[in-house]
């Protein structure tokens, strides 16, 4: 007996040893898991943010280009209301999917200036829908929806952690 009392000692240092290194393993495992994990959904969520943006850019392109087709922008290829219809519907069926992805992954304040910057470009569609020839309202829509994508973008640069981005106003010069 006193041969085990002799060996009790190192016999508990060894169970300690063991349960402390699994302790730890566990906690490293489950460290790394909500790391992997959180990168998985900012990776996502970016996706979903990426998506709705080029879907609202697509309906805007052609919206730029009927409103030159009224006399109201000068994109230099213009498109008739009637040939931009098809491509406007298909584009917005694929902006309500986008939409959905969104809501689904995104925080309340990418929703939100989401929805503000869809809400400016339906003013803009509402405005070549009635094939107005007004080239100050359509700067003044233009303006809005700058903004609206501008707050969008900053908002969900802010919710994925990354830095500020360029405005994406640019100067043309027309020599």
């Amino acid at each position: 007996m006193s041969a085990f009392i002799q060996q009790l000692p190192a016999l508990v240092g060894v169970v300690i040893g063991s349960l402390g290194s699994y302790l730890a393993v566990m906690l490293g495992d489950r460290s790394r898991f909500r790391r992997e994990q959180t990168v998985r959904w900012e990776d996502r969520r970016l996706t979903a943010y990426s998506d709705y943006a080029r879907s609202q850019k697509t309906i805007v392109s052609l919206l730029f280009r009927v409103s030159a087709h009224l006399g109201n922008d000068p994109h230099p290829h213009p498109l008739a209301p009637e040939e931009a219809a098809t491509q406007l519907g298909s584009a917005s069926e694929t902006r309500d999917l986008a939409w959905e992805a969104l809501l689904l992954l995104g925080n309340t304040d990418v929703a939100d200036a989401a929805h503000e910057w869809a809400r400016v470009v339906a003013d803009m569609e509402h405005f070549v829908r009635d094939q107005m020839g007004d080239p100050d309202g359509w700067s003044t829509l233009l303006e809005n929806q700058r903004v609206a994508r501008e707050k969008y973008y900053a908002t969900a640069r802010r919710d994925v952690a990354l830095p500020p981005g360029h405005s994406g106003r640019f100067q043309f010069s027309h020599n």
